[in-house]
């Protein structure tokens, strides 16, 4: 297929994306309450020809072309984080609002607009008969912002795509670059236990606060020593917050507990990151627990699907096939070479590639910048041309 031929198009569907954009905007769709967008996502992927389009047991919408003997899956998760201060917003967040040739709103950019663009660029194959070997996915996934890769656990484990993809590409948006990996992550907590006293005579107690303020220092240290990795960057470990417990606020606190946001790059593992805290020598003074949290939050159709929250490091090879069709791909229909390089924030490629060994990479549209920002908004010409390279990327994967 003559890639001027997908080009072309794709740019025909130029409004009919951005239109479906502003749809699927104007439906607020926070993690576990998804389901009124996963439906309007079906009616379209109907309405342009899909397959075989279906819903399954955590909510994940999940739409097919083509019955080739090889399968390639595309995703885009459709929950969307909330607006937070209205007052900082110049616009309504869900109007949907059409400027400066983009579309503005909460999950413009992270990520209905790859949702769109996904949705397109299948409908491309469909039409213009592409890709004749290939089962192609693409996937509206939920509970992402809360949990991310948790639906990919489930499409895997539960064998809704069957037989599993040999190839994932994740659209998060990347200011349509290519992507090959970031950084894991876990979430953490540290306790500390104290026994509470009058607050008027705190020598009967033990402040759990006191107890961990060594704690905090040697993790603020932690962190700057951290490994690093040449194309990942470093390991880091913050701390997000702290709370503490005491029977009134006239009494020595019993029991103080932090959140660590623990960044993974490549050679850190759950075991690394774990026994780097056990062996702080204020965590042994103190006996600290050192806890790897659960997630186990309910879907929209009730399931759930507990996990913990470890989120590994992935990193696609540079000379991996896949990859080098990608670029092959973007290069034949786009016109020009692409920026290869890596995500700062996790993606549902934790589970995909990082848990699943799935070769895995990354194009999306929309600058990663403006994701959970109250500036958010994706240019409407990223979006006809992530469809088309998702299209070409199919047929040369395909072929290959």
């Amino acid at each position: 297929m003559d890639m001027k031929t997908i080009y072309a198009a794709a740019e025909q569907d130029r409004e009919a994306v951005a239109s479906f954009l502003q749809d699927i905007i104007r439906i607020k769709s926070l993690s576990c309450e998804e389901n009124q967008v996963v439906e309007r996502i079906a009616e379209e992927m109907r309405k342009v020809g899909f397959d075989e389009v279906r819903i399954d047991g955590l909510g994940n919408v999940i739409g097919r072309v083509g019955n080739g003997p090889r399968v390639v899956a595309m995703d885009a998760h459709i929950d969307t984080v909330d607006v937070g201060n209205p007052e900082l917003w110049e616009i309504d967040p869900f109007a949907a609002v059409r400027k400066d040739d983009a579309i503005w709103g909460r999950g413009a950019c992270d990520m209905k607009g790859a949702m769109a663009s996904l949705v397109y660029g299948a409908k491309l194959v469909k039409q213009l008969g592409l890709a004749k070997n290939l089962s192609l996915y693409v996937t509206g996934t939920v509970m992402e912002e809360d949990c991310d890769g948790l639906c990919w656990q489930y499409i895997l484990r539960e064998k809704v795509i069957d037989p599993w993809p040999e190839c994932v590409v994740i659209a998060e948006p990347t200011n349509m670059n290519i992507y090959r990996g970031h950084r894991g992550r876990m979430e953490i907590e540290i306790r500390v236990s104290g026994l509470s006293a009058h607050g008027s005579a705190p020598e009967r107690g033990i402040n759990a606060v006191y107890k961990m303020a060594p704690i905090i220092l040697d993790i603020e240290k932690l962190n700057e020593r951290l490994r690093t990795d040449p194309f990942l960057g470093k390991g880091t470990v913050t701390i997000s917050e702290i709370r503490s417990t005491s029977p009134s606020l006239c009494a020595v606190a019993d029991s103080c507990t932090i959140h660590l946001d623990r960044r993974l790059t490549k050679g850190e593992t759950i075991e690394s990151a774990v026994a780097e805290l056990e062996e702080l020598p204020s965590v042994k003074a103190a006996k600290a627990k050192v806890v790897v949290l659960d997630y186990a939050r309910p879907a929209y159709t009730g399931l759930v699907y507990p996990t913990k929250k470890y989120y590994p490091t992935w990193v696609l090879e540079e000379n991996h096939p896949a990859l080098q069709t990608a670029v092959a791909a973007y290069e034949a229909v786009l016109g020009q070479k692409p920026k290869v390089d890596k995500w700062t924030f996790s993606t549902n490629g934790v589970a995909t590639m990082g848990m699943f060994g799935i070769p895995s990479f990354g194009l999306g549209p929309g600058n990663e910048e403006f994701a959970h920002s109250p500036k958010e908004h994706i240019p409407i010409e990223h979006l006809w041309k992530a469809a088309a390279f998702y299209a070409a990327f199919a047929e040369m994967y395909s072929a290959g």
